[in-house]
Order: C-alpha cells, then structure tokens, then sequence
C-alpha cells in the first residue's frame, strides 16, 4: 500500500469528476536486494510510496539507509529485485536496458553532487550534450542549451570552461544540462554537498523556482536538515524502509534567506554577516 493516500479520492467531487492525474512515481512493495556471494543484503525492504506532479520531495537517511539505492531505481539506474515502478503511469521496471536508456533520456533530469561537467567543453556544450544522445536534431540543440542556460541565470557565461566558473556557476550549468530535454523529473543527488553556505541557498532557489514557477517534479537527497526544509516533503529511510513520510512546515524559501546570509567580497576571506537569523522564509523550517 502507498505511503501516501491523497485525500481527493475519496470525496464525492473525485467520484464524480474526471480521473485524478497519473502520479509521476509511483513505488509498489520494492525490494532491491544485493548478492554478495553467498550473503544476501537488502538495500530496499517493501518500499511503497507516491510522488504527484509539481511535488518537491527531500529524501533522507543515514548512510546505508538505502537512499541512495532509491534514487538509482528512480533514475532507472538500477532494476528493483521485487516490486514495480509506475514512471507517468509506466511499469519500467520491466523495461530493457534500452529501453531504460530512451526514459532516462527523456523523462529524467540529473544533477550530481560532483558536478560531472567535461573540463576541455565549454558551458554551452555541456548543456548540449543530452540532446545529442536524444537524437535532437543539430539546429535545435543549441537554441535548447542557451535557454536552460537562461533559465539558471548563466547566459553570460556560456562560452566559458568548467575551470572558468566558480561551483555554484558549475552546479548551475549541471542543472541546466539536467533540463535541456525538458524532463518530467529532476533528480538531485546532493546537490549542495560540494558548496558553501549561500550558494547552497541560491541552488535551492532554482531548484524552488523550477518546481514552483514551472511545476517541475524535483526529488533531492541530501544529509543536511537545513536544505531538507526547501522542499515540500520529507521521506526519511533507515535500514532499507521509509520511517517517516511528512510535509514540511513554514517551508524555507530560499530568495527570503539569500538577503539575510553574508555576501561574500572579492578581496576579504572572511565575509560580513548581516544583522538577524539566517533562517527560513516564516522562520526556521521544521518537519510535521
């Protein structure tokens, strides 16, 4: 049974009116379960969850909680060894391999923590590089980059080099790479783990912007309780099960924290912090 039920459909306005929309992820008792010789390791134990379209979702855990192995099923990295996976209402976990290839390349957007940018290619290039194995037609790939590119505010820079940008201008271009297809789902991948304070923060609000402003269906893992409180929803893991599934109350909202963080000055390590808390957009977020 899903871990989450939406109350709509049981009112007798559902009943009566059109279909609900298809859930984006839809997870049925999935187990994922790695042979080690002769030892078996569960990563994953009976996990059944769903996640709507425009939902924001923070997913949690410890290391070996089996977070990670749960954004590898989701990214169609990885088969589950029991259970099934709706994609937009699609079973994929009964794809083939290229098949997976096809819905990674068009449904699914990913960012990592390392940011996995071509060093000798520049920020437009990067950004291409999707559309190619899409099988997008040449006089359409660039057009699709320089607007991903806009999208995260990087325009001006892209004809520079990944050695040319600071991380948070790399974290940048990697999402607008994860964009370019325009995906149905953003997976991220600790995507503040390499940054510091304020740019962690100016990540989360693309990342708001993009769910918020254009409905993208954005999922993150992360080990941080503050960029957690971003998102809209909490799913917590240990030892391979979903412990806890929660909203997240007086949700942070990143462009009301940016003016409160220090802004860091070209000639001085230590940068000025202003006067107030450094906290969420209603004050600090919290967890129901």
């Amino acid at each position: 049974m899903s871990s989450r039920i939406s109350a709509s459909s049981t009112s007798p306005s559902a009943t009566l009116g059109a279909s609900q929309p298809t859930a984006t992820i839809r997870l049925e008792n999935i187990y994922k379960i790695y042979s080690l010789g002769e030892v078996q390791v569960p990563a994953l134990r009976g996990v059944s969850l769903e996640i709507d379209p425009g939902e924001f979702i923070a997913v949690m855990g410890a290391s070996g909680s089996g977070k990670s192995t749960l954004m590898n099923i989701l990214g169609c990295l990885d088969r589950p060894t029991k259970g099934r996976y709706f994609l937009d209402g699609r079973d994929v976990s009964v794809l083939t391999k290229d098949e997976l290839a096809a819905i990674r390349s068009h449904k699914i957007g990913f960012v990592f923590q390392q940011f996995n940018l071509l060093p000798r290619t520049s920020a437009l290039e990067n950004v291409e590089l999707p559309t190619i194995y899409a099988g997008v037609p040449v006089q359409e790939r660039a057009k699709r980059a320089e607007e991903a590119l806009e999208r995260v505010g990087l325009s001006d820079r892209a004809g520079h080099f990944p050695s040319q940008l600071s991380g948070g201008q790399q974290q940048r271009v990697a999402i607008a790479r994860a964009l370019v297809n325009n995906p149905s789902l953003l997976l991220a991948d600790e995507p503040t783990g390499n940054l510091d304070s304020r740019t962690s923060v100016e990540i989360m609000e693309i990342l708001q912007g993009l769910n918020d402003q254009h409905g993208l269906t954005v999922v993150i893992v992360t080990h941080e309780f503050d960029i957690a409180q971003y998102a809209k929803r909490a799913l917590e893991f240990r030892d391979g099960k979903l412990r806890r599934d929660t909203p997240i109350q007086n949700r942070s909202i990143a462009s009301k924290v940016l003016p409160t963080l220090p802004a860091v000055r070209a000639d001085d390590d230590e940068p000025d912090f202003p006067a107030g808390p450094a906290t969420g957009g209603n004050g600090s977020g919290s967890l129901a």
